[in-house]
């Protein structure tokens, strides 16, 4: 592992986003909140969404930093805790089991992540994660998969692991998509310390990754080719930190968005084999306010769709689709949870103009994730030591 001479002179514990290195994007975030770069001309539309009338309700209280949930067909709630729990909501209570993950390395921003379903899940009963392994010298993102029973889970095994260690406890990225030829998408970090391998084909950091769900790597994949394995699993380079990821399937399209340092979070749309250009091309700077690079673009890199300076800090984010109809006004939005920000946001995908609005404004404080139920009713997740999660139905 390299870094590079200009940043490693940074000191990593100052850029958690729940020290220094956000207090830098808060104080950014305050003096101009609403100016956008680039392709995002636009601010929040003057129409309040959603147009329909809503209720809350909370749904689970007291979680310990939770990073994501997901809701099974019966109706109970899985909700992940970076250190290593997952809290089970059924019938309007909630518990707390440890998964008790090999090797699970808790520290900065690292810890467990993600939780999906597998596509087969009411026969398999098989759930997803993806968490940070190792320890402070080595760490890297896992995805492991492990059985519930209603009640516990059994003991999670490893399937994949990312291919390039790190020796710092960020950027791990962790979301994770099943594509429908169900296959995997995972994204990965740079390890913030190396963001100069996000566009190294060999290494596994600040790239999104696809991979078939028992692990081994589609023939099919942008880079199967290559002479190094490490590159196989890779199906786009050149991201930071992607912690939203989605699939449009209106229009079957994937959508994601990243972390910019101090300005320039991304919202992209992704295909096999592109470069979205970190650190050759970006709207934000360092969090020093150095600049990282002279170019916004560059030939054979993407622009992003959407770019938000000074930075909202993007964290979860869901498809709002024509087949969710509680609320309409929603439809073909992508919903979007903010740590900076503190707000819950929806970018309308339907004409290219990415218009964004603030939606359901009684979700507010720092928020991790957001889902939508099958009936298209709207969760959302709060960060922190006593989050909840909240549930906005039609009235």
């Amino acid at each position: 592992m390299l870094k590079m001479a200009w940043l490693s002179q940074l000191k990593i514990k100052l850029f958690s986003y729940s020290s220094k290195g956000l207090q830098c994007k808060q104080r950014l975030s305050q003096l101009a909140l609403w100016l956008f770069v680039g392709l995002f001309a636009s601010t929040a539309s003057a129409a309040t969404l959603p147009k329909e009338q809503y209720s809350t309700h909370t749904l689970a209280t007291k979680l310990n930093s939770p990073w994501s949930m997901v809701k099974l067909p019966n109706g109970t709630w899985l909700i992940t805790e970076r250190n290593g729990h997952v809290v089970i909501v059924k019938n309007n209570k909630q518990s707390r089991v440890n998964l008790n993950l090999e090797s699970l390395y808790v520290a900065g921003q690292g810890g467990l992540l993600d939780i999906v379903l597998s596509p087969n899940f009411n026969a398999t009963k098989e759930v997803i994660f993806t968490y940070a392994q190792g320890d402070a010298s080595a760490n890297r993102l896992v995805v492991a998969k492990a059985t519930f029973n209603g009640t516990d889970f059994s003991k999670p095994h490893v399937i994949y692991k990312v291919a390039t260690d790190k020796n710092t406890p960020q950027h791990y990225a962790g979301r994770a998509l099943i594509l429908p030829d169900n296959t995997l998408l995972v994204s990965t970090g740079d390890g913030f310390d190396f963001r100069e391998q996000a566009q190294v084909i060999t290494s596994q950091l600040g790239k999104l990754l696809r991979i078939n769900l028992d692990g081994t790597t589609p023939k099919d994949n942008p880079f199967i080719n290559h002479k190094n394995l490490n590159a196989h699993a890779v199906y786009s380079l050149g991201h930071r930190n992607p912690q939203g990821l989605v699939y449009d399937y209106d229009t079957h399209q994937i959508v994601s968005h990243e972390h910019g340092p101090a300005g320039g979070d991304e919202l992209n749309y992704l295909t096999t084999g592109t470069n979205y250009g970190w650190p050759v091309i970006t709207y934000g700077k360092d969090y020093s306010q150095a600049r990282i690079s002279p170019f916004t673009e560059y030939k054979g890199m993407q622009k992003p769709s959407v770019n938000w300076t000074p930075s909202i800090a993007p964290s979860g984010m869901a498809y709002y689709g024509f087949k969710h109809t509680v609320f309409p006004s929603l439809q073909k939005h992508v919903l979007i949870t903010t740590l900076v920000d503190k707000k819950l946001y929806s970018v309308d995908l339907a004409n290219g103009e990415f218009t964004q609005s603030h939606v359901f404004p009684k979700a507010a404080g720092r928020l991790r994730d957001v889902f939508i139920t099958d009936k298209g009713n709207v969760a959302v997740l709060t960060d922190g030591k006593e989050a909840k999660l909240m549930l906005m139905t039609s009235n």
